[in-house]
């Protein structure tokens, strides 16, 4: 039997998600954003492709990212809770991973496996900035999926996306969990 990674399976068991709007300064520093980025990246990706980047929002940025929220929910005639919603999660960020999958030809790895890839990749980062003892919350909404928010906020072209928008800071001493899913009601073990 192959060993087993006690400490890191508790790590993943116990894990949990915290709200984004509830994370404090500080937050970590370049050379702690580094460590993170550098055990996050090592996601699978077939064919050593690197189908996604990264950017690091910090400080001004935000209200940058917020006012452009504000200004493309304003040109899509977006209702009072659509501007709340978009500014919302930029007015109250500290730092955050942006995770944009950049699907790169190849005949070989079809599209949806890439987009997995930066998939895999936001969900490294939360694992890695947790793991180093900050929290860390995988967010998207309606701007992640706009294709003029993300070009103007994020510098997408034709074909990225916004995978995720992974917020970092430090997390409340005592934030609800949310409930687990039923095990027993989503596994299918099938051994025929």
């Amino acid at each position: 039997m192959p060993p087993r990674n006690d400490a890191a399976l508790a790590f993943l068991t116990a894990r949990r998600s915290r709200p984004a709007k509830l994370f404090a300064y500080p937050v970590p520093d370049l050379a702690e954003v580094t460590e993170i980025l550098t055990a996050a990246t090592r996601v699978p990706d077939h064919g050593k492709l690197e189908p996604w980047r990264l950017i690091v929002v910090q400080g001004a940025a935000f209200q940058r990212l917020a006012d452009l929220a504000e200004a493309r929910a304003h040109e899509r005639d977006g209702a009072a809770e659509m501007i709340a919603k978009g500014r919302g999660q930029f007015d109250l960020g500290k730092l955050a991973v942006v995770v944009i999958a950049s699907p790169k030809p190849a005949p070989k790895i079809p599209a949806v496996e890439q987009l997995m890839s930066a998939a895999a990749l936001c969900m490294g980062v939360v694992n890695a900035a947790e793991a180093a003892g900050w929290g860390a919350c995988w967010l998207t909404g309606w701007p992640a999926h706009d294709a003029a928010f993300a070009a103007r906020a994020f510098g997408c072209v034709d074909g990225e996306t916004v995978a995720g928008i992974v917020h970092i800071g430090t997390p409340p001493e005592d934030a609800p969990d949310r409930p687990r899913p039923d095990l027993a009601r989503i596994v299918t073990w099938v051994s025929a």
